[in-house]
């Protein structure tokens, strides 16, 4: 998922952040690099299977699994030979499992200019973009926009027309779950945002890394290039400080030449589709979907140190990417010290370097459930009436590219799908997880049965009475979390994986995942941290509902609005 997992349309994911027991770790508990299991699965959904399955999906040799590399291209064809090994029927082009998406890089010219005053602004040092999009203005007027996260204080449309606007961020919080949540002020030719000098090297060089997207006219929409300034830049735009002047206020002017180089990816982004056939002549037409993504964010650098790393997050950022913006109190500075030492006392010179986001939880473990569940369809003696069909989505981690390619692009007609069951981050949710925030901001914490679900209702009704009554009347038995399903929740998680992009289109859906965790993003989102036990019970939860969706005598009503596919998502 990304911090990606695109909130909006104009705000493509990004970020990075990590976790394990803080005092296992200190007492040297730390888990062992186990050999792979042996390649083979039976047809239940085992604990045993997922943890065959993960460790070759999110094993160092997919580097990652970028969409585009060929990690990822090793991935995808390892989900294809398990789907022809089970005899699902290819529901990719030219008659293959693959639907190969648009996705070309664009990388940012250092070159460009970025002047204030007739001063030019450094690049990385100065400012770096994060929403890419080229632009040219000569006299851009600066306004003060007043605080990111202010639902009172904001400009007005007509405050906002043609100029750059420069917003703040208080001390601590996540300027990337804040643009997330934000919609940016209507009109606005560019947004500054001032939380450069808080952003670690290693965020600097990753937002500067290069950038893939659709080339699709289908899915091209019309973005607000945004930026993040440092301090020292926003001084030059106003004639005083920030935090003395009142939102409106008017600064000096930008002259912007920003710049992007555009080129194909070296390898192809792929998503992966099989069909199981339904059992009932007059249904099969019609499709119950099954989704994850199969990508990951690939190989980060410099090298970091895994165990250590691991502490840090537990105890400062335990959200893992989403609390990229969180820096160490002395408090806990001097816990982290303190396990770190210990941890290091048990294990002398026995440091990991480590720069492969292996992404076993995000979403290794969603695709890998989504395989059990393959085979296990697969091998029921009476397939279900509907069709089930499988998609592993690419380049979710970019901004739900896979899944809005494929669902603006159907390899079956869009209207005959009757639901689509999204799986992200199924692996985790334990008592030392945290697992996201209440709308309020409470911290969430998981447990043994421990699942949320995302949108269950939201188009469907139905749908999310029937979750529930098959989690009851068929003994699964899981502690449903609807906390971050709030409406206006600022993580906006509703928007943040592929589900969405079927919702847009009123096509009801449901996303189930067990949650954050400091890990998110991070190094040490390895295989051997997975709770595959839980992971089970939650793949055959989603089996069962979809094989009851599947075996409706009549298609799921749809009695909520409709949204706009075109809009930006609002959660």
């Amino acid at each position: 998922m990304p911090p990606c997992r695109r909130a909006a349309p104009w705000l493509l994911s990004l970020a990075l952040a990590a976790s394990a027991p803080a005092a296992a770790l200190a007492q040297g508990n730390r888990p062992a690099q186990r050999a792979r299991p042996a390649p083979s699965t039976v047809p239940a959904i085992t604990a045993r299977d997922l943890e065959t399955r993960l460790f070759i999906f999110a094993a160092d040799s997919m580097e990652g699994r970028e969409a585009g590399t060929p990690g990822n291209v090793r991935a995808t064809d390892y989900i294809a030979r398990e789907l022809a090994r089970l005899g699902l029927v290819p529901g990719g082009d030219a008659g293959g499992y693959f639907q190969t998406i648009p996705l070309k890089i664009r990388t940012w010219d250092t070159t460009s200019t970025f002047a204030v005053g007739g001063v030019q602004l450094a690049p990385v040092r100065d400012y770096v973009p994060v929403v890419r999009e080229a632009i040219a203005a000569a006299a851009l007027p600066i306004v003060h926009g007043g605080a990111l996260d202010d639902p009172v204080q904001r400009l007005a449309p007509e405050q906002a027309a043609g100029r750059l606007v420069v917003l703040t961020v208080r001390p601590g919080a996540s300027p990337f779950r804040l643009l997330r949540a934000a919609a940016p002020p209507p009109g606005a030719a560019a947004l500054a945002v001032v939380a450069l000098d808080s952003l670690p090297a290693r965020f600097r060089a990753f937002l500067t890394r290069p950038q893939a997207f659709l080339d699709d006219t289908a899915a091209r929409r019309s973005r607000t290039p945004v930026f993040l300034v440092s301090a020292a830049a926003a001084a030059k735009m106003f004639p005083a400080p920030l935090d003395r002047l009142a939102v409106g206020a008017p600064g000096d002017t930008a002259a912007l030449a920003i710049r992007y180089q555009v080129a194909p990816t070296p390898y192809p982004a792929r998503n992966v589709i099989g069909i199981l056939p339904g059992s009932d002549p007059k249904l099969r037409g019609e499709y119950v979907a099954i989704g994850a993504h199969n990508d990951h964010i690939g190989v980060l650098r410099p090298p970091v140190d895994h165990d250590s790393i691991r502490i840090w997050n537990l105890v400062v950022r335990p959200e893992g990417a989403d609390d990229a913006g969180k820096e160490a109190t002395p408090a806990q500075q001097a816990r982290v010290d303190s396990l770190l030492a210990a941890f290091r006392a048990r294990h002398p010179g026995a440091d990991r370097p480590d720069s492969i986001a292996n992404g076993a939880d995000d979403d290794g473990s969603g695709s890998v459930a989504a395989l059990e569940i393959a085979e296990r369809f697969a091998t029921l003696p009476r397939k279900p009436r509907r069709s089930i069909l499988f998609v592993w989505h690419t380049a979710e981690e970019k901004g739900l590219l896979g899944s809005r390619y494929f669902t603006d692009h159907p390899t079956v007609p869009r209207d005959s799908i009757v639901a689509q069951l999204n799986m992200d981050m199924v692996g985790r949710g334990g008592a030392d997880d945290e697992t996201g925030r209440t709308k309020d901001g409470a911290p969430l914490h998981g447990g043994p049965r421990y699942l949320q679900l995302v949108g269950s209702r939201r188009l469907s009704t139905e749908l999310g009475d029937l979750i529930e009554r098959v989690n009851t009347a068929d003994r699964h038995d899981l502690v449903l979390d609807y906390s971050i399903d709030a409406d206006g929740h600022p993580a906006n998680i509703y928007c943040r994986s592929d589900h969405y992009e079927y919702a847009r289109y009123g096509i009801p859906i449901t996303f189930f995942t067990t949650g954050l965790h400091a890990d998110y993003h991070q190094v040490t989102d390895e295989p051997e941290y997975i709770d595959y036990a839980h992971m089970a019970r939650v793949a055959r939860f989603v089996a069962d509902v979809a094989l009851h969706v599947a075996n409706l005598d009549h298609r799921l009503a749809v009695d909520r609005p409709k949204p706009d596919p075109d809009a930006p998502c609002r959660q």
